[in-house]
């Protein structure tokens, strides 16, 4: 990755040597490297797996928000619907008694089919953290293009098995250029008010967050902000705040306060799981073929698609493919799923009629991290819970929102730590590779700079009015910005733009995109919600004349 963006800023910048003497803990090092006890194999699904030469009325390809609301919406309308999903369940524990490991010691449950680990704060102290492990088909998946990698949740539940759940709505003067062509009055007056009750959102208690140990680290981050004239919101999330109540107090088993959060949470989340995914299994009209991956949909003769799948095991390799057909598929992959499959049926002749617009409008939602170096008497916490609930706001005057995010070490690091999303104009494209077999993304580490410039508003001056300065050791040595990544993909296939202005594909009837890749690279703030109530919105209207 270049260093380009860090070597170019005039701010000032914490040596590991520096901070490793007004600290004097390495034993972050050893916590951050610490192995985990070997884990048996994790049992492949227990869901069912859908038979060569079926028919399905409906094919819903992925787990995540879109396609999670897709199946519940169908199946409460009488559809009987399939969803193909690449990852594992996730419903077996391993021989540790858990289903997630946890995030201080990554084992084979943690990557996607990588021999090493690729955390998005891969330094400490400057020093490299990421560590061997077995290939398997793990829950993040860190996919590498020439420019950036993008993190992705891999299992039933897609990117709800390991985000921090911040369950964000835009502000509605903002929402305009998000989506120009949705109305925004049918979203706020009734899709994000539905996608928020069937997300299960809820907000922090004010009080309880005043007190508890394990959100200092946000207090500071409250502090620092108000001091500087920005303004700090709390963030609805879909933890179970009662549950986190419970684990502060010593009651439950500790999920939040155990440092679970990049490699999935095994308690208090509210993931897809729990919620849509759960109420569409209740149906009896759902089910789920975990380990499958859709690799070609094909129109049939007479109507309908002839649907390509092929089943995988745990090291990944392929142990059977499939030939089912579908009246309707529903692409649901995610940003970069959903684009890359398209945009390779498109380029190799299988769906040829796919507009020019496929592949096109992909963005990374400006994400951008970075670290500061608090004062020694101004402490973060060892303790600190993995799920955000506040932000600082300067999307109006800079073009930046910054959740303040953890640092969950175990120790304390005096520390702030934060995960910024901008108003970055620069958008990517996809496009096959024949050559290789595969799908490119054209996207430029370069092109981050505006997102830094961005995030440079809120924390330059939070440093000069703090007499801080930024750390340099969470993602290389001497190097600010986490500027080589995205949790928060969106785009390739653009709403009224490769589709109608309800997921329609243009060119073939009875094909729909209903996840990320319709939002056209930003929302402003975290994007679940905002793909979750689209996705309620275009359903609706898909059900009512479609069906």
């Amino acid at each position: 990755m270049s260093d380009s963006a860090s070597a170019g800023s005039d701010s000032k910048g914490v040596s590991r040597r520096g901070f490793i003497a007004g600290t004097g803990s390495l034993l972050g090092l050893a916590a951050l490297t610490g192995r985990a006890p070997a884990a048996h194999a994790q049992a492949a699904s227990a869901t069912a797996s859908i038979a060569t030469g079926a028919h399905v009325p409906a094919l819903v390809i992925g787990t995540g928000y879109g396609g999670s609301v897709a199946a519940l919406r169908l199946a409460q309308a009488g559809v009987d619907v399939h969803m193909i999903e690449m990852g594992m369940a996730w419903d077996t524990p391993g021989a540790d008694g858990k289903i997630f490991c946890n995030t201080l010691s990554p084992d084979h449950r943690s990557y996607w089919l990588r021999t090493r680990t690729k955390a998005p704060l891969n330094y400490f102290l400057g020093y490299p953290i990421d560590k061997d492990i077995s290939r398997y088909t793990g829950v993040l998946d860190a996919e590498e293009f020439s420019g950036i990698t993008v993190y992705q949740g891999r299992g039933v539940g897609g990117g709800s098995l390991v985000n921090g759940g911040m369950a964000v709505t835009p502000k509605r003067e903002n929402f305009a250029a998000i989506l120009p062509s949705v109305n925004p009055d049918e979203m706020y007056d009734v899709y994000y008010p539905r996608a928020n009750a069937g997300l299960g959102v809820g907000t922090v208690d004010p009080a309880w967050f005043d007190s508890t140990a394990c959100y200092q680290y946000a207090r500071v981050g409250r502090k620092h902000a108000q001091r500087s004239g920005f303004p700090f919101v709390f963030v609805p999330d879909v933890y179970d705040w009662d549950y986190m109540k419970q684990e502060a107090a010593g009651t439950v088993t500790k999920s939040a306060l155990d440092g679970e959060i990049l490699y999935g949470n095994n308690h208090g989340k509210k993931s897809l799981q729990k919620t849509y995914i759960a109420q569409a299994k209740a149906t009896g009209k759902v089910t789920v073929s975990a380990l499958h991956k859709v690799t070609s949909v094909a129109p049939t003769a007479g109507g309908g698609y002839t649907v390509v799948i092929e089943q995988i095991d745990t090291s990944g390799a392929t142990t059977a493919t499939k030939t089912v057909t579908a009246d309707k598929v529903f692409f649901a992959a995610g940003s970069v799923g959903t684009s890359k499959l398209l945009v390779k049926l498109k380029a190799t002749g299988v769906l040829p009629d796919l507009n020019d617009e496929i592949g096109k409008g992909w963005g990374d939602n400006g994400n951008v991290m970075c670290g500061r170096a608090n004062h020694l008497w101004d402490p973060t916490g060892k303790l600190q819970s993995t799920i955000p609930c506040g932000g600082i706001d300067n999307w109006a005057a800079g073009g930046a929102f910054a959740e303040v995010a953890p640092l969950p070490t175990g120790i304390e690091t005096y520390a702030s730590f934060y995960l910024s999303i901008t108003n970055n104009p620069h958008r990517a494209q996809f496009s096959w590779n024949a050559a290789t077999g595969t799908v490119d993304l054209n996207w430029q580490t370069s092109w981050k700079q505006p997102a830094i410039d961005m995030a440079k508003t809120i924390f330059d001056k939070i440093n000069a009015k703090e007499g801080t300065i930024y750390r340099t050791d969470l993602f290389g040595v001497y190097k600010i910005w986490g500027d080589h990544l995205t949790y928060h993909p969106l785009g390739g296939a653009v709403l009224n733009k490769a589709t109608d202005n309800y997921g329609r594909l243009a060119g073939y009837p009875g094909l729909y995109v209903i996840d990320g890749s319709l939002i056209p690279g930003n929302t402003t703030v975290n994007p679940f919600v905002t793909i979750t109530a689209l996705a309620e919105r275009n359903i609706e209207k898909i059900i009512a004349t479609d069906l």
